[in-house]
């Protein structure tokens, strides 16, 4: 089976991340823009919510094949840790995802002017009253619950090409709950892509918080990912199980 080269591979995971970033984070400064004063409302968080998740299907069906589409560093972290794929690719593909993100943010403020700037770019941060231990948990929990539907997708006895449509309706549905919280970044490179940028135009950045969103989606991720596989190791021995023991129940019924 041919597979697609290491360039090739980087290549596709840094347009993926920049795609991401462009249509989802940037779709947070053009709702502020276009709201002006009036105050944010569930809609406008819903349809914040669905830039995100379009982006993911689209990306999963573009580049899926070429890359994996993981275009989030936990992912590749969790997926590096339960040995479904090797290490040595981790670092060129976290490069090429925070580059991404980087780009991409770029492009939003290429598109949207110095406005996107003044309303924040989309950059994660802390919601009104959200203290540390509350961000930690929120970005943990929901890039477990990223990564954990991401890891049912990919399973090869789940159901062929439905992948990019589960993963973006679990991105879709497990913002509605964590936004208000922290922004839902429930991805590394998101974070910092926007960080970088608002830094070089002069905008309103929490470095403080970082390191808790970075920690928290890494741990949220991997921990999703080692369940999963868990739950598959345990499934997979009662099969090898009932391999063995079936053939000798039957040859005692026959004899």
């Amino acid at each position: 089976m041919e597979e697609n080269t290491y360039p090739q591979k980087l290549l596709a995971e840094m347009l993926g991340t920049a795609v991401l970033v462009f249509i989802g984070v940037g779709s947070v400064p053009a709702t502020l823009i276009v709201g002006g004063d009036a105050p944010f409302t569930m809609a406008q968080l819903g349809m914040i919510s669905l830039a995100f998740a379009t982006a993911v299907i689209a990306m999963v069906y573009a580049i899926g094949h070429i890359s994996g589409c993981q275009i989030n560093p936990a992912i590749t972290l969790a997926l590096a840790a339960t040995k479904k794929m090797p290490w040595r690719d981790v670092p060129g593909y976290i490069a090429a995802q925070v580059a991404g993100a980087v780009l991409g943010s770029l492009a939003i403020v290429g598109v949207l002017g110095r406005k996107a700037v003044d309303v924040g770019l989309g950059i994660a941060a802390y919601g009104t009253g959200v203290g540390t231990g509350q961000a930690f948990f929120a970005e943990a929990l929901g890039t477990f619950l990223l990564a954990f539907v991401v890891f049912g997708a990919i399973d090869r006895r789940s159901a062929g090409g439905f992948a990019g449509l589960a993963i973006g309706l679990g991105v879709f549905a497990i913002i509605i709950p964590v936004a208000p919280a922290t922004g839902a970044s429930i991805n590394p490179a998101r974070t910092l892509g926007p960080m970088i940028t608002g830094e070089l135009f002069g905008g309103t950045v929490h470095w403080d918080q970082l390191p808790v969103y970075l920690a928290a989606e890494v741990l949220g991720a991997v921990a999703a990912g080692l369940l999963y596989v868990a739950l598959n190791s345990h499934r997979k021995a009662a099969a090898a199980e009932n391999r063995v023991v079936e053939p000798a129940a039957a040859e005692g019924a026959l004899s």
